[in-house]
């Protein structure tokens, strides 16, 4: 075993336990770029690497009580049927392996621009915040559905690519539920959303071939561990400085991506 891959998924697993957010958004790039993977294995194994070991994170977050489940059934309505067709699009058309460049790209820019927007975090929510009662006073109450079609969004992409369940949920959750979450639920519900939406598209991978067990074994190691201490430090640790950390994750995964 290449305790390489270890250490790789020591870090992740610890910034996805504390943030939410890495998993996809750092491993694949780091599979890719850094151990020369072939990105179809990349993407499968970095699946159920991240089902793995954010199913191992979101039981730390509900022993503590941070999910909000509510916001979890909105996200899987949209996220787990919209990665289930995008999965039989791509076994009948592609033979499940697509050339996912463009897509990667979009999305590290997506992620560059939310990394930007982050620490203006605090200026930003109260506008959005007015905005948003203004709409649901004039036109009922909107967010669910806004919701679930974000799910839906975020679930095409990680079919496709593997990456979106940490860090685009994340931000999402941030301009829709920002006086309903703090920084420990909102990781506490972007972790165990990822949970099921994972679970389908690694399962659709595994039948396309694209799953490096051994590579797996190696990562979950490192990751297992790693996401116990990061979800155990996630409500110690102040929300000024989680978004902090949130931001530079976001704008080290948008670049890995656009130069990918």
């Amino acid at each position: 075993m290449d305790f390489h891959f270890a250490i790789a998924g020591g870090a992740v697993g610890f910034l996805v336990g504390m943030t939410g957010v890495g998993g996809g958004s750092l491993m694949a790039p780091i599979l890719v770029l850094l151990f020369s993977v072939n990105p179809s294995l990349a993407v499968g194994t970095d699946l159920w690497f991240a089902a793995i070991t954010k199913s191992v994170g979101g039981m730390v977050h509900r022993r503590v009580g941070s999910p909000d489940w509510t916001i979890v059934k909105r996200l899987a309505w949209g996220s787990v049927p919209a990665a289930t067709l995008t999965l039989i699009w791509l076994g009948t058309t592609h033979s499940g392996k697509l050339q996912a460049d463009l897509l990667m790209k979009l999305l590290g820019g997506a992620l560059i621009f939310s990394a930007a927007v982050m620490p203006f975090k605090g200026r930003l929510m109260a506008p959005l915040e007015t905005l948003r009662e203004r709409v649901e006073t004039r036109h009922g109450d909107r967010l669910g559905a806004a919701t679930v079609i974000c799910g839906a969004m975020v679930g095409v992409l990680v079919a496709l690519t593997s990456v979106g369940a940490g860090a685009i949920v994340a931000v999402v959750l941030m301009l829709l539920y920002h006086g309903r979450l703090n920084t420990h639920s909102l990781v506490g519900t972007d972790i165990v959303h990822a949970i099921p939406l994972a679970l389908v598209a690694a399962i659709g991978h595994l039948i396309f071939g694209n799953v490096d067990w051994w590579l797996l074994g190696g990562l979950l190691v490192g990751s297992i561990p790693g996401i116990v201490l990061g979800s155990l430090m996630a409500g110690r640790i102040s929300e000024t400085w989680l978004r902090g950390a949130l931001s530079v994750m976001l704008a080290f995964s948008g670049y890995k991506l656009l130069t990918h």
